[in-house]
């Protein structure tokens, strides 16, 4: 493959022209014992998953990639690692468009000038005692094209003025501000990332609409909790914690910055 990344010490590569998903290729390495910090990296996904079950397709040109971990943590701490990766690809963003607007969208979106730009997901399998054998940190960002029959709006780096950046010289970017995140992760959990992602949270101290499976409800969105859990508070001054939900603002996707979804 030409463009070859470079990758900060410690990471191992393995780069494919072609895979069905960087996830599930990720997912058997890692059962056949594949070592911390091995980024599974293809030019073209033929079967990406996205969150909630939906497909995530990435065509030549886009970035796909997986990061193999092994964080010796429980699970509901590896999902943290969606926030380790949404901070890492906002980086990525404003390095390349310092003047847009790059926010991050709870759970794990991360939004330039209002519009979806990539997708995280996050697959775990947990070993002897409860604590993570490893996990899969999906990661698919919208380098020159996105799609346009979406729920919600979405855009492309090339769209929003970065020009034509290369699945490689985006992957060197993205690992870069990963690995830079993830260390004070690693040593303070994601209280130590709390402040950074708050400052880039999109619609904080407003009015939002969270979805959850079998309820819908609308609230201020008050901020985090020490573990990621956002905090709705209701009309009624109530407050409501939401582990798992997709949000999107008062009156549904589709309106201004809304953006939603998953990937891979």
């Amino acid at each position: 493959m030409t463009g070859m990344p470079a990758l900060p010490a410690g990471y191992g590569l393995i780069s494919l022209p072609e895979v069905d998903s960087t996830n599930a290729e990720a997912i058997r390495r890692a059962r056949a014992g594949e070592a911390d910090r091995t980024v599974v990296w293809a030019l073209e996904q033929t079967g990406g998953r996205g969150r909630r079950g939906r497909a995530w397709k990435t065509g030549p040109g886009n970035l796909a990639c997986t990061l193999l971990l092994r964080p010796d943590v429980a699970p509901n701490v590896a999902a943290q690692l969606g926030f380790v990766a949404a901070l890492a690809i906002a980086d990525m963003a404003v390095a390349l468009l310092p003047e847009a607007i790059v926010r991050v969208k709870w759970p794990n979106d991360v939004l330039v000038d209002g519009r979806k730009v990539s997708g995280i997901l996050i697959e775990s399998m947990a070993g002897v005692g409860g604590r993570i054998e490893w996990v899969a940190v999906g990661i698919g960002v919208n380098l020159v094209g996105h799609p346009v029959d979406t729920e919600t709006p979405a855009t492309d780096l090339a769209t929003a003025g970065a020009g034509v950046v290369s699945p490689g010289r985006a992957l060197s970017l993205l690992i870069d501000r990963f690995e830079r995140w993830l260390v004070p992760w690693q040593a303070g959990g994601f209280e130590s990332l709390r402040e950074a992602w708050l400052e880039r949270a999109w619609r904080l101290g407003e009015t939002i609409r969270v979805r959850l499976e079998r309820e819908t409800m609308e609230g201020r969105f008050a901020g985090l909790d020490r573990d990621g859990v956002l905090v709705l508070e209701l009309s009624s001054g109530l407050k409501r914690y939401v582990a798992a939900g997709e949000v999107f603002p008062v009156g549904g996707p589709g309106e201004g910055d809304a953006a939603g979804g998953g990937r891979r």
